[in-house]
């Protein structure tokens, strides 16, 4: 493909597929899913980050704390390492709640505009 029609020659045809994405591209409902996508992505994996290697941090450099017994051979790195997974599944949890109420409802649109307009 020529670096002309990559950068949105005027020329090519509406119909075409790369046309169809960029229309789909440029579309300010697309732009809000984006948004809204990111808004909740991007905080919650840098909190999940930041948890893990405090995690890590915590087992490489305290070692006394991480085995302090809570009850009988339950320790707190036993603990915090279990709330690694629940924390995973949490996030997920909270993930599909925030798609089903604020992403799906606005990608069904979308899609409902450019499969209506492709045919």
């Amino acid at each position: 493909m020529s670096s002309s029609k990559r950068r949105g020659n005027p020329q090519r045809r509406a119909g075409s597929a790369e046309g169809s994405y960029q229309a789909a591209y440029d579309n300010p409902q697309f732009a809000e899913l984006r948004r809204r996508h990111r808004s909740f992505v991007f905080p919650v994996t840098v909190v999940f980050i930041a948890w893990y290697f405090v995690y890590v941090l915590l087992a490489a450099y305290a070692h006394d704390f991480m085995s302090t017994k809570v009850w009988g051979n339950i320790n707190i790195g036993l603990l915090l390492g279990l709330a690694q997974f629940v924390s995973t599944f949490a996030i997920t949890i909270l993930y599909v709640r925030y798609a089903d109420r604020n992403l799906d409802p606005l990608a069904d649109e979308l899609r409902n505009t450019f499969e209506g307009a492709s045919r």
